[in-house]
């Protein structure tokens, strides 16, 4: 306990010290992100996201009447540092879709995910895109699962997404048609556009019927190889919250008590996936914890995935999802601004030191207005200026750090 209160301490120090400020950052959307050993690169040179999930852009943006919201986003965004964002390339059925069935697409929704791309582009932000949901928001994989059987195939559980041949030839199509768009607000195909930092297989995929991994290992080996047969531009990670599985049992003390059949070191492990990624939800996977417990869980959770990225994966990692919900009870802001330090602190001192942590994405930033979207974790950065002060230092720290190693680099 005495380590972690050094580490809060020096959290909360690290951002004692570096003023208020505006951050334009340096990073140019010409150059695709590419990856070598533990380091992310951007034309040869370290690069570090600083970033936040929008999920919601493609489906606001469809409507032309309220785009200056996504626009309203990337702008605040950038004026506070952010780099990188993450959001959803998939509707699945339902209300508003983007994918009517299989194979038949609504067209006003990727001109919404077109001029979302085209956004990102003006403000100098790099896109992960999550190509399918393991949940039934915006379908999932149970909408997957449903297509099939109305095609007359047996199907027992929405799991069957992961090995029915025919719900598999579902998503790789999807996959086909999003890497194959032509963007009709900047004339780039997708799969050609360096917008884009990486694709993302599926947002946090479970297969708990299977706690072996081995049916999530399999789907993510031919899910990965089928994107790379179409786009060698890009980087792909499969979406995984990082929880340890059957390859290292030791480890998996480390979890929450959940048994989702994933595997944070083989499913990272597989060639074609080129970056690992972890969630951090303390508050809900430990909800019945003080936040002193919840800090501590933290800490170990981002010092494990840290250490594994440098020694066993030897590849970067990515925390793309955090926050601290305010609907926590007893929540208050600055226990909000203190976990962002926690998490801020650990991706630095990561980066300062040459190591594997690439950045942090917060869940999730909204504009002003928005209030059907709001579910506790919401940023909006006018109304929360003690947590966007804190943002915009992280960016001014790492934008720093990327100073530092590129001079080194010219050096040699």
């Amino acid at each position: 306990m005495k380590h972690l209160t050094l580490v809060l301490f020096l959290a909360n120090l690290f951002n004692q010290h570096v003023p208020t400020v505006t951050v334009h950052v340096e990073a140019a959307v010409d150059g695709f992100i590419t990856t070598r050993g533990v380091h992310f690169l951007l034309d040869g040179n370290p690069y570090y996201a600083n970033g936040f999930n929008a999920y919601w852009l493609m489906y606001v943006a469809s409507d032309p009447s309220q785009r200056p919201k996504a626009s309203a986003a990337f702008r605040d965004a950038a004026s506070h540092g952010l780099t990188v964002a993450r959001t959803w390339a998939f509707s699945d059925g339902g209300y508003r879709p983007l994918q009517y069935a299989p194979g038949s697409y609504n067209e006003q929704m990727f001109k919404g995910l077109d001029f979302v791309i085209a956004e990102a582009r003006k403000y100098r932000i790099k896109l992960i895109l999550s190509l399918s949901n393991n949940y039934d928001s915006f379908g999932g994989k149970k909408q997957y699962v449903n297509w099939a059987r109305s095609q007359g195939q047996y199907l027992t559980s929405d799991d069957d997404f992961f090995k029915n041949p025919v719900v598999k030839g579902y998503y790789k199509n999807h996959v086909t048609t999003v890497l194959n768009r032509y963007n009709s607000f900047t004339g780039i195909h997708y799969k050609d556009d360096p917008t884009i930092m990486a694709w993302e297989l599926m947002n946090e995929p479970r297969c708990t019927s299977d706690s072996s991994g081995r049916t999530i290992q399999a789907w993510i080996i031919e899910m990965a190889s089928h994107v790379k047969s179409i786009d060698r531009n890009h980087l792909v990670e499969a979406g995984l919250e990082g929880f340890y599985g059957q390859s290292t049992p030791e480890k998996k003390k480390l979890n929450p008590s959940l048994d989702i059949g994933t595997d944070f070191i083989a499913n990272n492990l597989i060639p074609a996936i080129d970056f690992a990624t972890v969630h951090s939800y303390p508050d809900q996977w430990l909800s019945s914890s003080n936040d002193e417990d919840q800090l501590s869980f933290l800490n170990n959770w981002f010092n494990a995935h840290i250490q594994d990225a440098q020694s066993v994966l030897r590849k970067p990692i990515l925390f793309t999802e955090f926050g601290k919900s305010c609907k926590d009870p007893g929540f208050d802001t600055s226990k909000r601004d203190q976990s962002f330090n926690f998490v801020y602190y650990k991706i630095y001192s990561s980066a300062k030191r040459g190591g594997p942590a690439g950045g942090g994405l917060f869940w999730q930033l909204l504009s002003e207005g928005m209030d059907s979207f709001r579910d506790g974790y919401e940023i909006v950065l006018s109304e929360s200026s003690s947590t966007a002060n804190i943002i915009a230092r992280q960016a001014h720290k790492l934008v720093k750090i990327r100073r530092i190693f590129m001079r080194r680099h010219i050096g040699n």
